[in-house]
């Protein structure tokens, strides 16, 4: 993976406690982030004494040239929101300015703890279908932004494989959202929870309160064998 390649863009654990319905119990547990990016959900967690390992390509540059990275793209995606508004629900986060102000206070605060995350290892260079995990080291992983949200890149049999090996490696996972970048409810959907299903995972698509992009209110639970 080249830098160049990668659109940071980082949510704070408010988002992911919406996105992914985590109660106080849920904080509690081993949590893998996977695709966290520069998420300040760790740097949160870890401060309230939870315990969170976070995978992501990403991981593999440093504090300096992420942030350099997100200065260059950040106008950019700003921009596209900006000529996208009417695609997102504009209530929880009430203006694109709010907007902007949200993602660059989480990615300034990932910025912040990187360095010590990953001399704890805490912050994991890695990417699906593979992960560096034991059988159930975690007891829920949580995908953000990843799966089924890039169904145009992602292949249906990536996406098996991949859910997969979060039930490997995790007793529960969910995975938000389930709609492509588009809006639609994404092409691989149905075959990938056929699939999983007839291998003995457990799959649930939740409603969630939380809803930023339209169409996007629900989240897949596997609860992994």
């Amino acid at each position: 993976m080249q830098l160049e390649h990668i659109v940071p863009w980082g949510r704070s654990l408010h988002e992911y406690i919406s996105m992914f319905s985590l109660s106080e119990g849920d904080l509690k547990k081993n949590i893998l982030g996977c695709a966290d990016g520069p998420a300040s959900f760790n740097a949160e967690v870890t401060k309230n004494d939870g315990s969170v390992v976070s995978v992501d390509p990403m991981y593999q540059f440093n504090a300096h040239h992420i942030r350099l990275r997100i200065d260059e793209v950040y106008p950019q995606v700003m921009s596209e929101v900006k000529r996208n508004a009417g695609d997102f629900i504009w209530k929880d986060i009430p203006s694109i300015d709010a907007l902007g102000k949200i993602r660059m206070a989480a990615m300034t605060n990932f910025l912040h703890d990187y360095a010590d995350g990953q001399e704890a290892g805490r912050y994991v260079t890695a990417s699906l279908p593979t992960l560096p995990f034991e059988y159930h080291q975690f007891d829920l992983a949580l995908c953000s932004h990843y799966l089924f949200l890039y169904s145009e890149h992602v292949d249906e049999a990536q996406h098996i494989a991949s859910l997969l090996e979060l039930c490997r490696v995790a007793r529960e996972v969910r995975v938000y959202p389930l709609v492509s970048l588009d809006g639609s409810k994404s092409k691989h959907l149905d075959a990938v929870v056929s699939s999983l299903e007839h291998q003995g995972v457990n799959i649930l698509l939740q409603p969630i309160e939380y809803q930023f992009q339209k169409g996007a209110n629900e989240m897949l639970v596997a609860k992994c064998i």
